[in-house]
């Protein structure tokens, strides 16, 4: 299984972004290669409406099936990932990529 993070770096000890469609970075952990890889998220910096779509379309291209951020997508953008089947946690904004992932592991996030 693939898991997304929003973060504000590339690695696991980075700390997380509460943004879904303007974050840093997208962590993307396999479950099972335990690889880690992450893509910048730049280029959604200059533009003024539309991030949290063309975020989903990334996270649809990785084939994630779960998405951990700090305060969750926008209206536009959920939809996308619910009806793809993402299941999306948030309450993630203050930890690491990794301590994310223990509270997920663990069912400490709140699905949104």
């Amino acid at each position: 299984m693939k898991i997304v993070f929003t973060a504000e770096g590339k690695k696991w000890d980075s700390k997380m972004d509460p943004r879904f469609g303007r974050a840093k970075y997208y962590v993307v952990y396999n479950e099972e290669t335990k690889e880690l890889e992450s893509f910048d998220n730049s280029d959604v910096e200059g533009e003024a409406h539309g991030a949290g779509p063309k975020a989903a379309r990334k996270i649809i291209e990785y084939k994630a099936e779960v998405l951990i951020t700090g305060n969750g997508p926008g209206g536009n953008a959920s939809k996308v990932l619910e009806k793809i089947g993402t299941k999306i946690f948030i309450g993630a904004g203050d930890l690491t990529v990794k301590d994310s992932y223990e509270a997920y592991k663990n069912g400490s996030l709140n699905k949104f």
